[in-house]
Formats: C-alpha cells, sequence, structure tokens
C-alpha cells in the first residue's frame, strides 16, 4: 500500500475545515459583532485539543489537526476585525472580541483537556 502524500493529506483537511468555517460563520453572523469568526476559532481550539491532548497522530492528526482545525479557526481575520472594530470607535466590542475569543479559546483547550483526561 502506498503512503498518502502528508501534504495532501493535510489539503483535504483543510478544504473540509474551510468549508465547514464558512457555513458556521454563516450560521451565527450577527452584523454588529464578529460572532462567527469567535465561534470558530473557539470551537476549532477544542477540536485541536481533542486531538493534540487524545494523542490522535499519524495522518489522522495532519488532517483533523493541522488541516481541518487549520484552516477551520482564522488568528488574521480575528486580528482583522478586532483592529477594525476599534478604528470604527467600538472600542468596547474590540476589547471584548479580543479578551473573549482568546479567554473562549483557552476555555476550550482546557475543557478538551478535562473531558479526555475523565475518559482516561
Amino acid at each position: 500500500m502506498t503512503a498518502i502524500d502528508p501534504a495532501h493529506v493535510v489539503g483535504t483537511g483543510g478544504a473540509i475545515g474551510a468549508l465547514l468555517r464558512q457555513y458556521v460563520s454563516q450560521a451565527v453572523a450577527v452584523e454588529e459583532y464578529p460572532l462567527g469568526t469567535f465561534a470558530v476559532n473557539v470551537l476549532g481550539s477544542f477540536v485541536l485539543a481533542l486531538v493534540a491532548f487524545g494523542g490522535v497522530g499519524g495522518q489522522l492528526g495532519l488532517l483533523l489537526g493541522t488541516g481541518l482545525a487549520g484552516s477551520f479557526t482564522t488568528f488574521s481575520t480575528f486580528s482583522y476585525e478586532t483592529v477594525r472594530l476599534w478604528e470604527t470607535g467600538e472600542r468596547l466590542r474590540a476589547t471584548v472580541n479580543a479578551v473573549s475569543s482568546i479567554v473562549g479559546a483557552v476555555l476550550t483547550i482546557g475543557l478538551a483537556r478535562w473531558l479526555l483526561a475523565g475518559l482516561g
């Protein structure tokens, strides 16, 4: 059996993650706040933590962790949207977005680790 090129595995996961990101972002979008970006970053952090702390390695780890979670989440969009809120005078929303996104992502990583520890 021929091994699949790791770049193809990551690319496949990336394509799936990008599509999921678009669907989730649209499903929870609101005009006044970048809720879609917040949702994908928090959910993606949870998925990545499950993969990493769950010991998922090899090609499945590349597919789910590097590819899917990597393209599902977006630090650049989060940063851009936070700066845009700040520049347009929405400084409280910019601050809430920055703090809630970072705290939310870290908490979901802790939640995933806690859940996996409870299973093991």
